[in-house]
């Protein structure tokens, strides 16, 4: 599925956020006040945004790995890479978010945009991140959530099973990959949910921020030391 709507993939993520995407983004990319010297993984990292907004920050990390299972979306990242001249610092690589291909203690931060929830054993994902960060490592996640509040959640609601599909199918011309979408995020954790596992997986410090009225969570934490 994944592999099916690559090359469409970022221009859905754009309009169904109406771009309010690249500012996530860039929120998370903050949140790991970098230095200049750091390593970092992006995981699930599809066309490589997040991986770039790393490379691309002021101060940017040193290196970047991407690491995706999708062969078709990492094709498009390299591309990107290539138009954008990063890819003597940012490496794309095809991998299982349950077996990283990244030696222990590895790498300074971690990040993953929209895509924990697309990993089918999560508890085995997030201690595959604390074996790879070094002791004081940061992790930022952005994630899909339901709001909260009584009236935004009915509009969210309406929004996520009625309209995204449409828009979904119509641009991405694929049946399926904008119906898995609303269904993938009901099936996720709850933010108190993934903040235990998280816990559970030898992360501290771990603080929730709901954005655009609790519609995505930026997720940080850090490999207790």
């Amino acid at each position: 599925m994944f592999d099916a709507i690559a090359g469409r993939y970022d221009l859905l993520n754009h309009v169904l956020s109406a771009g309010i995407d690249r500012r996530w983004r860039k929120r998370a990319i903050r949140s790991l006040h970098l230095t200049g010297t750091e390593r970092v993984l992006d995981l699930c990292t599809g066309t490589a945004d997040l991986a770039m907004a790393a490379a691309q920050a002021r101060p940017a990390a040193a290196r970047v790995i991407g690491v995706d299972f999708a062969g078709a979306m990492l094709r498009v990242g390299h591309e990107k890479l290539q138009r954008e001249r990063l890819g003597g610092r940012v490496a794309l690589v095809r991998g299982d978010a349950t077996r990283l291909p990244i030696a222990d203690a590895s790498v300074d931060a971690i990040t993953i945009a929209f895509g924990i929830r697309n990993v089918d054993q999560v508890a085995d994902a997030c201690r595959e991140m604390r074996r790879a960060l070094r002791r004081g490592g940061r992790l930022a996640i952005l994630e899909f959530a339901v709001p909260t509040t009584p009236g935004v959640s009915a509009v969210y609601r309406w929004y996520l099973h009625h309209l995204l599909p449409r828009i979904g199918r119509v641009v991405s011309r694929h049946d399926a990959a904008y119906g898995y979408l609303p269904a993938s995020i009901a099936a996720f954790a709850t933010p108190d949910e993934f903040v235990t596992i998280l816990r559970q997986a030898g992360f501290t410090d771990i603080v929730p921020v709901r954005l655009t009225f609790g519609s995505v969570v930026l997720y940080t934490a850090q490999r207790a030391g």
